[in-house]
């Protein structure tokens, strides 16, 4: 792996954040500042913690990130 970019998990994130931006787009007005910042917040955070990980020096580190991603986002599904 040279980067955090050729994970294909990090790929899907980045997918997945277009489309959680697409979807909140059409959330109430009223919503902008409580619950659309909130799951926009919470998809980047997938990404960032796949990057921040792969960028560690110990393979033990990366999966650290991964498991903070599986279980930080584990219920909102």
């Amino acid at each position: 792996m040279k980067t955090h970019k050729d994970l294909i998990v990090w790929q899907k994130s980045v997918s997945f954040i277009t489309e959680i931006y697409n979807q909140t787009k059409l959330f109430p007005k009223e919503e902008t500042y409580a619950l659309t910042s909130q799951i926009r917040r919470s998809a980047i955070s997938i990404s960032a913690n796949l990057a921040e990980g792969s960028g560690r020096r110990n393979p033990k580190e990366l999966l650290q990130f991964v498991n903070l991603v599986h279980h930080s986002n584990a219920y909102q599904t």
